[in-house]
């Protein structure tokens, strides 16, 4: 909230002046990696963006980590996207300085869930009693691996999984959650007890066989229609890219979130790097 105010006021500011962060990406970016570097810049530190990382030393056999103890001789945070979960940890392992891991495979994406948690909050005004509605990959989203983590240590959290049976929440998850969960293959039932519809891109490039991906592909789009049936004290939200899970023609409902939610992270990140740096 104080770096939204902040941002409204007078945009950039110099609370981490000569800071730096190395954005390094090993996976395509360009939300996170924007939200991160626009985040630190308006903070008034500098980036150093490493999008490309098939033409840098990695390419040439380096250890993640070494890239890790390489890069903070450089910076004061990294900020790690990989596509082998667990990356994080061991590039955390590693360093001496702060490393915030911006998703790391079908693993986590810890602060795509604090950015979520903040849009809750803004656009339903509480995290506890809610009925959380996750719809789509539920196997390899990262980003509903972490949401529901954390939403499960707010009270009165109830979450339902909507999926095809092969991208089904991951057993280990929700054993980890502890919260009432429910499991089901389409959205009519649950769909108006809904208070949050999470919803998430059914993910090309996580399939090995492309045809499950063509099975699954157009399982679920969001649209005015269906959404005749959701409450109007509602949120749809999305981590995006969408490829077709959402209607264009939904966007312009007042619950239709996900571009809110983009914003959100701003600041959430923003708010992220200060505390790391030890200037919040």
């Amino acid at each position: 909230h104080e770096m939204r105010g902040m941002v409204e006021r007078v945009g950039t500011f110099d609370l981490l002046k000569g800071k730096i962060l190395a954005n390094l990406f090993y996976e395509p970016s360009t939300r996170t990696s924007s939200s991160f570097t626009a985040a630190m810049e308006r903070l008034g530190g500098s980036v150093i963006p490493i999008n490309e990382v098939k033409y840098s030393s990695v390419s040439k056999g380096e250890s993640l980590a070494d890239t890790v103890r390489t890069l903070e001789c450089y910076a004061d945070v990294i900020v790690l996207r990989h596509p082998e979960t667990g990356s994080a940890a061991i590039a955390a392992k590693a360093a001496k300085k702060p490393v915030i891991n911006a998703g790391d495979g079908v693993g986590e994406h810890p602060t795509q869930a604090l950015l979520d948690a903040f849009t809750i909050m803004e656009e339903l005004g509480r995290l506890d009693n809610l009925t959380v509605t996750m719809l789509g990959d539920l196997k390899y989203g990262r980003t509903v691996h972490s949401l529901a983590r954390l939403l499960s240590k707010f009270n009165g959290i109830k979450l339902n999984y909507v999926s095809p049976e092969i991208l089904r929440m991951p057993k280990e998850v929700m054993e980890e959650v502890g919260v009432p969960q429910a499991e089901y293959t389409n959205l009519d039932k649950v769909l108006p007890e809904t208070d949050i519809l999470y919803v998430t891109r059914v993910q090309k490039e996580r399939f090995e066989d492309p045809a499950d991906y063509e099975k699954v592909k157009g399982a679920y789009v969001i649209d005015p229609e269906i959404m005749k049936a959701a409450k109007q004290e509602m949120a749809v939200m999305h981590p995006l890219p969408r490829v077709g899970e959402i209607s264009t023609d939904f966007d312009d409902d007042p619950r239709a979130a996900y571009f809110r939610q983009m914003e959100y992270g701003l600041y959430v990140r923003m708010a992220l790097l200060a505390m790391v740096l030890g200037k919040a």
